[in-house]
């Protein structure tokens, strides 16, 4: 039988044990190496909203950290007190309580979530995404005439399309906003749930299909940063990542007149998609005009998408998205809701409730209806159509203003938020009355 000592180092690998250790310290101090590599992006963003945002996280750790370190000290403190060889700790073991000891073991972290709780509480309602920019950063506040940039934003599979309809452009995986100034991003998706982050800017905001979210930010200096998606949606979702800059006025000026000039071919940095090369799309649709038929073949999942540039844009293009009617022939939802508001169509409206549904099957059939339509059938559309335009559907705008005091310990001046639903000011409109004397005999 071999002795002890020849089991824990058998011929051939003599000092094994002091080799594991050895591997064990090189691997942790491999491990300590990459994580100083870590990028604290999140706790040192350029967004003033992000900042807020890092310093909330810096704030709620520190106020926990008051009752852990005390806590694992006192573990330490314990052990080594009362450990086997120390005969000189006075043993008790009928001890079972102290109201000293109660008092400091409860108030403390009593006061530390009382505390927690008024900083998540007045921060979450300084913060809320639907809520404009009161500030560009600590020391400058919004000027009262400030006009924010606005942006749409589509998710889509698997890619962003990013619309900024005041300049009449769009584009692929790449967003560039001005420092400085207030942003207002309106946010759908095209199908499936997504989440939009840009860690630089501010949280992530979810993309859901059919309904519209919003985000207020700003960006505090010319940085270049990346955004993606934090919502898994599928195969391409690894990829579904996006170019993203902030700068000058002069400089954003200038790249808007870029992308209305070059939207139809790819840049020589290579950072722009040929269009010819994307779903077989001609070049004067992919990469030049973003109308609806472009739209549906941008729409179509793809990966690892580079940027693309448009130099137009259909205006009415985002809230169709929105309300799911992009295809030709489909109702949109905001025309079935007035519809409902007023009551239905009855018998009238029988043949519409293809145009309701939104699967693939529905699509198709919405689409072979109004293709080549019957009599009837044009009648019926022509009716439906003309009943719908005299009540115009629209994205309801749920943003609330900026409170006057700025103050984000005592959360002075700071209104409901509209996003919640209070009533007053969140409360629907009444519908309008019913538009006079539609004929149902009225054509296409």
């Amino acid at each position: 039988m071999q002795p002890p000592e020849s089991r824990l180092n058998p011929p051939g690998r003599r000092f094994g044990p002091f080799r594991n250790r050895a591997m064990r310290v090189v691997g942790a101090l491999g491990l300590t190496a990459a994580l100083s590599a870590c990028n604290t992006l999140v706790l040192k963003p350029s967004g003033d909203v992000a900042q807020q945002q890092g310093d909330l996280v810096v704030v709620a750790t520190l106020l926990m950290l008051l009752i852990v370190v005390p806590v694992m000290l006192a573990v330490v403190i314990f052990a080594w007190r009362y450990r086997a060889n120390n005969k000189d700790a006075k043993y008790e073991p009928d001890w079972d309580h102290s109201t000293q000891l109660e008092l400091m073991i409860w108030a403390a972290p009593l006061l530390i979530i009382i505390c927690l709780g008024a900083v998540t509480w007045t921060s979450t309602h300084l913060l809320d995404p639907y809520r404009t920019i009161g500030r560009i950063d600590a020391q400058t506040q919004v000027s009262q005439d400030a006009k924010p940039l606005e942006v749409e934003v589509v998710a889509l599979d698997w890619k962003w399309l990013f619309i900024y309809p005041e300049q009449g452009v769009a584009t692929v995986n790449e967003l560039v906003v001005p420092s400085g100034r207030p942003l207002n991003f309106k946010i759908t998706s095209a199908n499936v749930m997504n989440s939009f982050y840009v860690p630089a800017m501010a949280g992530q905001i979810y993309a859901m299909p059919g309904m519209e979210t919003r985000l207020h930010a700003v960006m505090n200096s010319n940085v270049e940063s990346v955004g993606f998606s934090a919502n898994y949606s599928g195969a391409g979702f690894t990829h579904m990542r996006f170019k993203m800059r902030s700068v000058s006025d002069a400089d954003f000026a200038k790249w808007v007149g870029d992308v209305k000039t070059t939207g139809t071919r790819p840049q020589p940095a290579g950072d722009v998609i040929a269009a010819e090369s994307f779903t077989g799309v001609p070049a004067k649709q992919m990469g030049g005009t973003l109308d609806r038929a472009a739209y549906l073949e941008l729409e179509k999942p793809t990966q690892k998408v580079p940027a693309i540039r448009f130099a137009n844009v259909d205006p009415k293009l985002y809230d169709a998205v929105v309300n799911m009617c992009v295809q030709p022939g489909k109702m949109c939802m905001s025309e079935m809701m007035a519809l409902d508001a007023r009551g239905g169509l009855g018998k009238a409206g029988i043949r519409n409730v293809q145009m309701l549904s939104y699967d693939k099957d529905g699509r198709d059939s919405a689409v072979a209806e109004s293709a080549n339509p019957s009599d009837a059938v044009k009648r019926e559309l022509a009716w439906v159509r003309a009943l719908c335009e005299q009540m115009p559907g629209q994205v309801r705008d749920g943003s609330v203003k900026a409170p006057s005091d700025l103050r984000s310990l005592n959360g002075a001046g700071i209104p409901a938020p509209q996003s919640i639903g209070f009533g007053g000011e969140d409360a629907p409109a009444a519908s309008s009355p019913k538009p006079a004397h539609i004929s149902l005999n009225s054509r296409n």
